[in-house]
């Protein structure tokens, strides 16, 4: 015979009462496998002279059949937060781009920091410093987030200049610069 779980006037310290939707699930689970002295452990009152005593004074737990046709379920969970949105990203088109130089580590930039070479930063003409700016190399497919901390490049023909930590996942080391898209990215 299947049985169920019948409250009868809950009681928790410094809440007060409590209603059956609310019941903590420690609670459900002793009562189901009549494990008493661990509900007693979870709801002893201070006055209570035995585990029992606590259990009576705070809970009566009484098993009951169920009909046939009664489904039991579990409680409704809370709703999930819903999955973050990617950021919108602006396409700003395609140009070339380099990597600075070791010589440059350690330097001050435009904005006022000082040059990583291992960070994943960039310098860009005209971006606002702190911009977010996805870099794609055309050729294979790679990416990378940058920030713009500096201004540059100077090199004629040139669109971005990128650390070497960048230059390197974009795979742009070997032949030292290469055809980029950038695609600002939106907070």
């Amino acid at each position: 015979m299947r049985t169920g779980i019948r409250i009868l006037g809950l009681d928790a310290p410094h809440t007060g009462p409590l209603r059956a939707n609310r019941l903590p699930l420690v609670w459900a689970i002793a009562g189901l496998a009549s494990l008493v002295p661990l509900a007693a452990s979870t709801a002893a009152s201070p006055d209570a002279a035995t585990p029992t005593e606590a259990v009576a004074s705070s809970a009566a737990i009484e098993l009951v059949p169920l009909q046939p046709d009664t489904e039991v379920t579990a409680p409704a969970l809370p709703d999930a937060a819903p999955a973050p949105s990617a950021p919108q990203e602006t396409v700003m088109g395609r140009g070339s781009a380099s990597y600075y130089a070791a010589k440059f580590d350690g330097r001050r930039t435009a904005s006022g920091e000082r040059f990583d070479n291992g960070a994943m930063t960039a310098a860009h003409r005209t971006l606002p410093f702190g911009t977010l700016v996805r870099v794609t190399n055309v050729a294979n497919g790679r990416s990378v987030i940058v920030r713009i901390n500096d201004r540059g490049p100077f090199s004629r023909g040139r669109m971005i200049d990128v650390s070497r930590a960048a230059a390197s996942e974009l795979g742009l080391v070997a032949r030292g610069h290469g055809t980029v898209e950038l695609a600002v990215i939106a907070d």
